[in-house]
């Protein structure tokens, strides 16, 4: 393709007519090909149509001065051919000379290397979107506890994809845990760097830690990460580097009491809507970045109302055309962005994006909402126990019951083993009151309360031991378990599958 200069002013309406990109094909022998093999510019004072090796795809310049004066120069860009170009000039005006040719390369040169410079950037930034779309969750995971729905813009092309990211994760006891965060930088590495995050995140969820102490453990992961790194002099900007500076928001909602704790790190904190569709910010002590150093991450703690929406965003949502507005006006339009009323969650997730946040924004956004759901009262069980191992049969008995009100019966014996088994432990090892609670949610969740702090440990016993095979045989026969400590003791847990009773 060429674009045709014309001559003199009064003759360039012709020229803006014949101007434009027009595909051309080449001969094998065509000067355009040998220049694309050799690398060497090639020109021709009048181009007639007896030493004509171009082919019938020469474009035509305007005009009656007779034949074309022609210069083709390949379009090169560190080391690499990209094309060529072609440029013709009128038969009227003067041929091209070595000035001519000297100043067109460099012309081309300046301009390969901006052609060169889009191509690896589109080529970077459709690497990073494919990433980070590969890093995010496909689809949120089905639970009890909230009804949820996200939505992620990624930034524009000229200032490159961020590292915004959110998450939602199953817990035990029926609970969730929301999460949205930030890692600071653009590309690739800001890409790797959210998964690194939401990894970590994920990994730490599970040993349910409340979530003051998330963060604090990925901030010492932060921190150590890119202590490494510092030392390190092969380290790239890949690194724990990344990271550091990333904002993170972890909220855990327990859909049986309402109760939903929350602590952030360098993070905006969440907007309410309640189910009359008032808006409120909550008032939550915002911790330093992650990897920063500073004060401990505090949480808030409060009840949530049945059909409450949690919106956890990233500041993205926050800016318009690439600057930030004052936080009384951030919040009105947020305000108003959340209180119109909408058919779905998922819809009003995608309006709230659509009207506070440009389709190009300058900036990432996620943003998670989540409406709050309460278990019915007639799907938890709570039992009070004496420490006495008399009761160890009681609660047998009493979970039995329950479970043929639930309609569970095939679940019966596997229920009253981790009952017997939990219950025992309790009473023989532990302090204060015991408590037996039954969840019937997804799952079927077993949880045996105590006062102790310290957590039981599965073991393999050897053919010899008399004891010991309590645990193992919770873990063989159930889902999964766990220990999650609360400020009153422990959480011992076992949870069943309710499609299939073997899982």
């Amino acid at each position: 393709a060429g674009r045709r200069p014309g001559g003199a002013p009064g003759e360039r309406e012709g020229a803006e007519e014949a101007a434009g990109d027009v595909v051309v094909v080449y001969r094998g022998d065509s000067p355009p090909v040998r220049a694309l093999a050799s690398g060497q510019p090639w020109s021709v004072g009048r181009f007639t149509d007896e030493d004509d090796a171009w082919g019938p795809a020469l474009p035509k310049v305007g005009g009656d001065g007779g034949p074309p004066s022609v210069l083709v120069v390949p379009v090169r860009a560190r080391g690499t051919t990209l094309g060529v170009t072609t440029f013709l000039r009128r038969g009227a005006q003067e041929p091209f000379s070595k000035d001519d040719v000297a100043l067109a390369e460099d012309l081309v040169s300046r301009a390969a290397v901006c052609v060169d410079n889009a191509r690896r950037y589109s080529r970077e930034r459709d690497a990073a979107l494919a990433l980070q779309r590969s890093l995010l969750p496909r689809r949120l995971p089905g639970q009890d506890a909230v009804e949820a729905a996200a939505c992620y813009r990624p930034a524009d092309e000229l200032t490159g994809l961020g590292g915004d990211w959110y998450d939602l994760i199953p817990l035990s006891g029926a609970r969730v845990a929301l999460v949205v965060g930030e890692a600071p930088g653009h590309g690739i590495d800001a890409a790797a760097a959210m998964g690194r995050l939401r990894t970590a995140v994920r990994t730490l969820a599970a040993l349910d830690l409340p979530p003051e102490e998330v963060l604090a453990r990925l901030d010492d992961l932060v921190g150590s990460r890119a202590h490494e790194d510092d030392g390190d002099a092969d380290a790239d900007d890949g690194g724990g580097g990344q990271t550091v500076g990333a904002g993170c928001l972890f909220v855990v909602y327990d859909p049986v009491d309402g109760r939903c704790a929350m602590a952030a790190a360098g993070h905006p904190a969440p907007a309410l809507v309640g189910a009359d569709g008032s808006v409120t910010f909550v008032d939550l002590p915002q911790g330093p970045p992650l990897g920063v150093g500073g004060p401990p991450f505090e949480a808030a703690a409060l009840v949530l109302p049945e059909g409450t929406t949690l919106a956890l965003h990233t500041d993205g949502l926050m800016a318009r055309g690439g600057e930030r507005w004052a936080l009384d006006t951030d919040r009105t339009r947020l305000r108003q962005a959340l209180g119109a009323r909408t058919a779905s969650l998922d819809l009003s997730c995608r309006s709230v994006i659509d009207a506070l946040v440009p389709a190009r924004p300058h900036d990432d956004v996620a943003l998670l909402m989540a409406r709050t759901r309460r278990l019915p009262a007639d799907r938890v069980a709570v039992w009070e126990l004496p420490a006495d191992p008399a009761a160890v049969a009681d609660a047998r008995k009493a979970a039995t019951r329950r479970l043929a009100d639930w309609e569970l019966e095939e679940l019966s014996f596997t229920t009253e083993l981790v009952v017997s088994e939990l219950v025992t432990n309790a009473i023989r090892y532990a302090v204060g009151p015991i408590r037996l609670r039954l969840i019937r949610g997804r799952a079927l969740v077993c949880e045996v309360h105590d006062g102790g702090a310290t957590a039981p440990r599965l073991r393999h016993p050897r053919t010899t031991d008399e004891g010991g095979r309590g645990l193992l045989l919770v873990s063989q026969l159930t889902r999964r378990w766990g220990t999650r400590f609360t400020p009153e003791g422990k959480i011992i847990w076992a949870e069943q599958s309710l499609t299939s009773p073997d899982a």
